[in-house]
């Protein structure tokens, strides 16, 4: 089984590895955390370095991937998708099983899609993006690099979302809409 590196080692993580485990595509080697951290665990997976060890990671291991979470800003996400790139890492999809991905739709490199979300036909999702738990993204949906659609959002069909947003739980969009990059839409909110 191909060995994957997670970097980032909070939440999101746990609950990225349990997508990673249910898929059954990839054996996690170990996670990228702070220095302080090292040799700690997370779900019985080793804290095995920090940022300043991806290069030598890279050498080691071919695949990785963001498990850092977003909320309030995409530019953590950003930096380090950008550093495990650059360090020669291939950063794959990690589709959850428990997901319905149409395949009509485009999912480009680094997306994680949890359990229960839906994306319809003719939807593309580009890199390093989140589609967390219950998300639903109908049709004809272009939602941009470093993006997290949370929880129970529903993205209605045609929506453009530019990059960097962050769109909250349980949030709905008004079909055929444009969101501007770096957006932060509040949980619960309807956007029109």
């Amino acid at each position: 089984m191909k060995k994957i590196v997670l970097i980032g080692g909070g939440g999101h993580c746990k609950s990225v590895i349990d997508v990673i485990e249910q898929e059954g595509r990839f054996e996690i080697a170990g996670i990228v955390d702070s220095p302080s951290l090292l040799g700690s665990d997370v779900l019985g997976y080793s804290v095995i370095g920090n940022d300043f060890d991806l290069d030598s990671l890279a050498k080691k291991y071919q695949y990785a991937l963001i498990t850092v979470g977003q909320i309030k800003s995409s530019s953590p996400r950003r930096k380090l998708f950008d550093l495990a790139m650059k360090a020669g890492f291939k950063l794959p999809n990690i589709i959850s099983p428990k997901a319905y991905v149409s395949k009509h739709s485009s999912i480009k490199n680094g997306v994680v899609i949890m359990h229960g979300a839906i994306i319809n036909s003719r939807t593309t999702i580009d890199d390093n993006c989140i589609i967390n738990s219950m998300a639903l993204i109908e049709h004809d949906c272009e939602i941009s690099k470093h993006c997290h659609i949370s929880t129970n959002a529903i993205i209605n069909g045609g929506v453009r979302i530019n990059s960097g947003c962050f769109i909250g739980s349980g949030s709905t969009t008004k079909e055929s809409i444009v969101i501007k990059e770096n957006s932060f839409i509040k949980a619960g909110s309807v956007v029109l």
